[in-house]
């Protein structure tokens, strides 16, 4: 899971055209319930909840971000943000899919803010690093924020902003994080679902700035 080679250019995702063509089906059904909360993994979900997703780096770490927070329903591990339809973990780490490594996050709105989830995204990474989260390199590695309404996509625009601004204040650059419509979401293998549940001293590359995510404004 560790990306560890260092690349002489930035991977650059592929244009149209350039994508693996993936399948019409997904190889793998994964398991039926989240390990640790319980709940169930794949939709239907609650009237209730609300979704998002997150790309920040290696999904193993990320998810362990999200599944702890009180108010989150379900989360999961998957692919979002590219073209190849139901890719496979090789696929997508040979970096002609277009997919992010990202998290899925089934959340409860009357109980854990929005804003609290993006308060985890921006701690819980440096979104500075381009195609890349530490020794983790490749596009499949970069900051993203997958929206999937337009309350989402104006919080996620205006956490951004304030969010560049405390990063160029503690002299860092800007974030590269990308936001975007969660058009589909593709579930990864069964072995990647709360892998640091299944493996509590597994890989886990994250690491934030110390930069804190502001609360926004009323």
């Amino acid at each position: 899971m560790v990306g560890g080679m260092r690349y002489l250019r930035e991977p650059a995702l592929p244009g149209p055209g350039e994508a693996l063509p993936g399948r019409d089906h997904p190889l793998f059904a994964g398991p039926e319930h989240h390990a640790v909360l319980g709940t169930r993994l794949h939709p239907p979900y609650p009237a209730t909840t609300e979704r998002a997703a997150f790309a920040l780096g290696c999904f193993w770490g990320a998810e362990r971000l999200f599944w702890r927070i009180p108010g989150v329903h379900t989360t999961a591990a998957g692919y979002a943000g590219g073209s190849t339809p139901n890719p496979t973990y090789e696929e997508v780490c040979s970096g002609r899919t277009g997919h992010a490594e990202a998290v899925l996050v089934v959340y409860e709105p009357a109980s854990v803010p929005y804003h609290d989830l993006l308060r985890t995204f921006w701690e819980g990474h440096d979104p500075t690093q381009g195609m890349r989260q530490g020794n983790d390199v490749g596009t499949q590695y970069r900051s993203a924020i997958f929206v999937t309404s337009e309350a989402q996509h104006a919080a996620a625009q205006a956490s951004r902003r304030a969010y560049a601004e405390r990063l160029l204040a503690a002299g860092l650059a800007a974030p590269t994080t990308e936001i975007a419509p969660l058009d589909r979401f593709f579930f990864a293998e069964t072995y990647h679902q709360q892998y640091l549940h299944h493996v509590p001293n597994g890989y886990c590359g994250l690491q934030g700035t110390g930069v804190t995510c502001p609360a926004p404004s009323t």
